[in-house]
């Protein structure tokens, strides 16, 4: 782990005009953190002193419970305000201050993102979102009519809905892949395995589902997928920064996900992986200049765009790597540990995520029989202001569940009181 000085030197590192990064807000996390560095990251997990220290560092509606951190999350305030900041700079001459002073802040944000997941920074676009990162992805690869696209019938819509434009404009197949809520490693693997055939170019999978938070194994259907000469896309949107691991780990072709879930910043902020002998031939979503053929930089073409977004994502790193990845995760895992095992004991709930932390995390979907999810997300909602996610899926339903390291126990409490209140009545 970095000491508090090179998170501070790396996040400053840049333009000049921005050396001085306003730590305040770092002070007590840092040295909270000092104080956990070497203990179990399970025993922190349930150190509530440690976690008051966390909490303390958003500004947040306490009058609501919000456990949709899966959609976005709120940035911590020392990240909020490093985009005010950055944003109130630039606006005093925009086509000066944007493109000379903050704008190159850009490439500290890229190395800082290559470090942590351990590639190439000349590997690493930095987008607006998931979305965004992916149809790069989607839309640059040549096809012709009769080649096959893979994927599952539990990937983002958006994602499933560009492959669907495809079909249409290309003649391409796509073939969605069904599987139970929740899934093994070895059942996920074996239904790929299964449903490959001469005419598959394309595997496209989530990392972890925005529906239920399983998570899938993107190592093995990567190796599968290599061996076979099958391009492999990864939708990492709800991963990084949400459990440690590192895209060296996967050899997928593609990786994108969004920065304002896990990471905590500020709404807009994505990052595209691109394997580094595919970028020359692959088409950026925006034409780039011909001499940018081979340079990450052509997926980033979009036109004017502010960069206060992307700056304040080297803060963000700074607050991450502060608590750590480890740590983290189980704390996430943690509370939602801490409702799911009390809900279970109900005949009336369906978990559909498994509780085995290599297959899940922060997100958990729960299912009262015999209510509507929507009903029940409207009852919480309405009598006690807590926010979740209601997923309909044509194959099964429930409400998505998403706590963030700022939640309290007292919150996952009243949620879990209410939800088994409904369960019994």
């Amino acid at each position: 782990m970095w000491s508090r000085r090179q998170f501070l030197n790396h996040a400053s590192a840049g333009t000049a005009a921005f050396a001085t990064v306003n730590a305040r807000g770092l002070d007590r996390l840092f040295a909270a953190s000092a104080d956990a560095a070497g203990r179990d990251p399970l025993e922190v997990a349930q150190d509530e002193a440690y976690w008051r220290t966390v909490q303390e560092a958003f500004t947040l509606d306490r009058t609501m419970v919000n456990l949709n951190n899966g959609g976005c999350s709120p940035a911590p305030t020392v990240v909020h305000e490093a985009f005010k900041r950055y944003l109130d700079h630039s606006n005093q001459a925009p086509s000066y201050y944007m493109w000379r002073e903050v704008e190159p802040g850009i490439e500290n944000a890229r190395r800082g993102l290559a470090m942590d997941t351990g590639v190439d920074p000349e590997t690493m676009a930095i987008t607006r979102n998931a979305s965004e990162s992916l149809q790069i992805a989607q839309l640059g690869l040549d096809f012709k009519p009769g080649d096959e696209i893979l994927t599952t019938n539990q990937d983002y819509g958006r994602m499933l809905q560009t492959y669907d434009q495809r079909v249409l404009r290309d003649g391409v197949k796509l073939t969605k892949i069904s599987f139970p809520v929740p899934a093994t490693f070895a059942d996920l693997v074996k239904r790929f395995e299964q449903a490959i055939t001469p005419q598959t170019k394309l595997m496209h999978f989530c990392h972890i589902t925005n529906l239920t938070g399983q998570i899938f194994p993107v190592k093995e259907l990567c190796a599968m997928a290599r061996a076979r000469g099958i391009t492999t896309i990864v939708d990492g949107a709800h991963a990084y920064a949400h459990f440690p691991f590192k895209l060296t780990d996967f050899d997928c072709d593609f990786y994108g996900t969004s920065l304002h879930k896990g990471l905590l910043t500020p709404i807009g902020a994505g990052f595209l992986y691109v394997r580094r002998d595919r970028i020359e031939k692959h088409w950026a979503l925006q034409p780039a200049g011909v001499g940018q053929a081979k340079d990450i930089r052509k997926f980033e073409e979009i036109g004017t765009h502010p960069a206060a977004n992307h700056n304040a994502i080297s803060e963000a790193l700074v607050f991450h790597r502060g608590i750590g990845s480890e740590r983290k995760a189980a704390r996430l895992r943690y509370l939602r540990n801490r409702w799911a095992e009390r809900l279970i004991k109900h005949p009336r709930v369906v978990l559909h995520t498994s509780l085995d932390p290599t297959l899940s995390c922060a997100i958990g979907t729960v299912q009262i029989k015999g209510i509507p999810t929507g009903n029940v997300g409207t009852k919480l909602w309405n009598e006690h202001r807590i926010l979740t996610t209601p997923i309909v899926h044509p194959e099964f339903e429930g409400l998505r569940v998403t706590p963030n390291v700022y939640t309290t126990l007292d919150e996952i409490d009243l949620f879990a009181d209410a939800m088994e209140k409904m369960a019994k009545t």
